[in-house]
């Protein structure tokens, strides 16, 4: 993964970071460290970063959205 992967995945999990239990808040805090010094993250840090990303990170269902853009029926 790249230095922009990393970056997308700590920015989007910062705003999560209240919510993490010790031990995920404790991993965060080591990955942005790591960040800061400009270390490329392995293969096993990078999966776990994932893990934390997709566990917090729920995109929006687009699905309701046509509803709100419909023509009303006459």
């Amino acid at each position: 993964m790249s230095y922009r992967d990393q970056k997308k995945y700590l920015d989007a999990l910062k705003r999560y970071e209240r919510n993490f239990t010790r031990r995920e808040s404790d991993e965060y805090k080591i990955f942005v460290k790591r960040q800061k010094d400009d270390e490329d993250f392995d293969s096993v840090s990078m999966k776990r970063l994932k893990e934390l990303y997709d566990k917090y990170h729920k995109s929006p269902d687009i699905s309701k959205l046509d509803e709100l853009f419909k023509k009303p029926e006459s």
